[in-house]
């Protein structure tokens, strides 16, 4: 007995150690990263970009680039408060699902039963009703906006509650319901204003007392901080003109849209909601809500005729190349973009903020997880050479601007920058002899030699490829 009980224990010890050591090191991946990001920052001329990569429980990492207010030279940071405009609408459809859970309005309610003052016109006599379901998904058939040019600038005149109100009458919807998918602030808005007339508090409160406190997001709020705009708020630049310049955007509050675009956070309080959406479907424990009601959100609700978009209630829901189901949802403000997406299956999520229009966050969504894709568990193949003499930039122009090389588990790693895809532009380099390296194959044999120059002081000042040299810029 004695002996089964030891031969067990030694059992239990060589499988944990084998797990501790199989365990992934995204150290060196982080480090490409940051170098990818800081160079996308200048190469597209962004102000600033915060960005955090979650796993489960735990942010993976977080970094910020550039910078919050370049009138006043304030850096841009972890903690920077952001619009993240569209993003409003997962807090939004949360409050809604809290009632829904509560007993206080169902699914299938329709949209003039809880709304007294609505009397939007249905253009289509043949529709069906539109109801809670249908304004979760995008497929009421209402306009996209209020009868207000918000989004024009320089100062977009969003208009409040009442007035959003009193103009419901001069529109009409653009389809019957429930047939196509047609992104609505509008709808999402009349959401808001459904937590009201169904709580009897009002949209803020409730937001407030029954997701954001509960949830312990102190940077998360309604509306933007206008007493912080410029310090811990950064401020919006517009898209890139013709003379490569991004001029500053006007201040503004979404006021009666702000159940669709309203709300302010930064990188890290979004990192906590991904969190605890991966910590509630984990468990049979309510926390907000209950951990059926989070998954329910995440299922595919509404498919498009054409099968190019399908809707969650309130998230995005598509499939992944992995496989896995992704959700989440993206912001674009004036000044400012934002996204946050989220991988079930692999509990990862990724959370950018950008403050600049024209441009899409969602594309460092895709280049950061496709570089952390690449890592392996590490091969233990022992040390090798003394591989920071190589790490550096190097000027390959006039082909290209700039190439990177770093570390990447015992071998080298050239990155040409800018790219907007970097995972597939990487290139691997294993060390054969004093300063050769050949790269290595995707079908892991060996191909062409490249040969690092030293000067007099032993210091690395170019490679050599194909007959032909880089030289080193700097580290």
């Amino acid at each position: 007995m004695k002996k089964f009980v030891f031969m067990l224990f030694l059992f239990i010890s060589l499988a944990l150690g084998w797990a501790q050591d199989a365990k992934k090191d995204y150290t060196e991946a982080f480090n490409l990263i940051e170098v990818w990001l800081d160079a996308q920052k200048d190469y597209e001329k962004l102000p600033g970009i915060s960005v955090a990569v979650i796993e489960d429980q735990n942010v993976l990492w977080s970094g910020a680039f550039g910078l919050a207010n370049k009138e006043k030279n304030v850096p841009i940071t972890t903690k920077t408060l952001c619009s993240i405009c569209s993003i409003s609408k997962l807090f939004t459809s949360v409050a809604i699902m809290k009632l829904y859970e509560e007993g206080k309005l169902r699914l299938d309610d329709t949209v003039d039963d809880l709304l007294p003052n609505y009397n939007l016109r249905q253009k289509y006599a043949e529709s069906g009703p539109i109801t809670v379901r249908s304004l979760l998904t995008h497929s009421s058939g209402l306009p996209r906006e209020a009868a207000f040019p918000y989004w024009t600038g320089p100062d977009f005149p969003f208009p409040t509650r009442e007035q959003i109100d009193n103009a419901l009458g001069d529109q009409e919807t653009l389809y019957p319901a429930s047939t196509y998918y047609q992104y609505s602030n509008l709808a999402l808005t009349l959401l808001g204003h459904i937590v009201e007339q169904v709580s009897g508090i009002s949209f803020d409160d409730y937001v407030q007392q029954n997701i954001l406190t509960p949830l312990q997001l102190a940077n998360t709020r309604t509306e933007l901080p206008e007493n912080l705009y410029g310090a811990q708020l950064a401020i919006g630049y517009s898209s890139l003109n013709r003379n490569g310049e991004r001029p500053k955007v006007n201040f503004f509050q979404a006021n009666g849209i702000k159940p669709a675009a309203g709300f302010s956070s930064n990188v890290l309080d979004l990192a906590k909601f991904a969190s605890w959406q991966f910590r509630l479907r984990d468990t049979t424990a309510a926390e907000v809500l209950q951990p059926a009601t989070l998954k329910y959100m995440q299922q595919v609700h509404w498919t498009d005729p054409d099968w190019k978009v399908t809707r969650g209630l309130g998230f995005g829901v598509y499939k992944g190349s992995n496989g896995s189901t992704w959700v989440g949802h993206g912001g674009s403000c004036p000044g400012y973009r934002s996204t946050l997406q989220l991988d079930l299956k692999n509990k990862m999520a990724y959370t950018v903020m950008i403050n600049a229009g024209g441009t899409n966050p969602n594309r460092y969504v895709n280049g950061i997880h496709g570089i952390l894709n690449k890592v392996k568990a590490p091969k233990n193949e022992g040390t090798p050479a003394n591989l920071k003499d190589y790490v550096g930039y190097y000027d390959p122009s006039p082909w290209g601007s700039e190439e990177y090389i770093g570390t990447w588990d015992g071998q080298l790693v050239m990155l040409g920058l800018p790219t907007r895809l970097p995972a597939d532009g990487l290139s691997f380099y294993k060390h054969i002899e004093k300063d050769t390296f050949r790269r290595v194959r995707d079908d892991e044999k060996l191909g062409e030699t490249v040969t690092f120059q030293r000067d007099t002081a032993g210091q690395i000042i170019s490679y050599e490829q194909h007959g032909n040299y880089s030289k080193r810029m700097r580290r």
